[in-house]
């Protein structure tokens, strides 16, 4: 079992940024308690932009120029309250794929940013190769508070082999 933490990067938690994620800060304090129930199966993830985008990446990066930066930048490094932990790093969504299929075992927890992005496309992935998925839902933030309400939904539909959970039922 494992926890991986989607995507508590700089680039999510600006403000300024074009992908913002306007509860980024709400998600602190539950990761951090998550990190202390589960340390050390812990895995950090980070989105970083591929050095040359092809197929359906070319249009979207087209869309959001200014996230063409080499993974070394500040906008992709952790927040603060994270940095220095090791990451695994991917140019795709969803942070599913060998690396972390070699650390989860049966089952994977779940939290991060964004719910409608990035989470719900490393949950679904998972739950297709067999692996019992709970995403932790006060440890997680979307794109609006809508984005995010809706993504749990649409989780919640993957019964039982996703599971929306509390801290607490951990």
């Amino acid at each position: 079992m494992t926890l991986a933490l989607i995507d508590l990067q700089r680039i999510f938690a600006d403000p300024k940024s074009g992908w913002a994620t306007p509860e980024f800060d709400r998600v602190i304090e539950p990761t951090k308690r998550l990190i202390e129930l589960f340390t050390p199966d812990v895995v950090f993830t980070r989105f970083v932009a591929p050095a040359k985008p092809t197929g359906a990446w070319v249009p979207y990066y087209e869309e959001f120029p200014f996230a063409l930066q080499p993974p070394d930048a500040d906008d992709y490094q952790l927040v603060d309250e994270f940095k220095g932990a090791r990451t695994l790093d991917k140019t795709t969504f969803g942070a599913w794929g060998p690396e972390l299929a070699a650390r989860a075992g049966a089952r994977l927890v779940l939290a991060g940013v964004t719910t409608d992005c990035c989470v719900i496309s490393t949950a679904l992935a998972a739950v297709d190769a067999g692996i019992r998925v709970q995403v932790v839902e006060e440890a997680c933030a979307g794109s609006t508070d809508d984005n995010h309400r809706k993504a749990i939904d649409i989780m919640r539909l993957y019964a039982p082999m996703l599971e929306i959970v509390g801290i607490d039922q951990l």
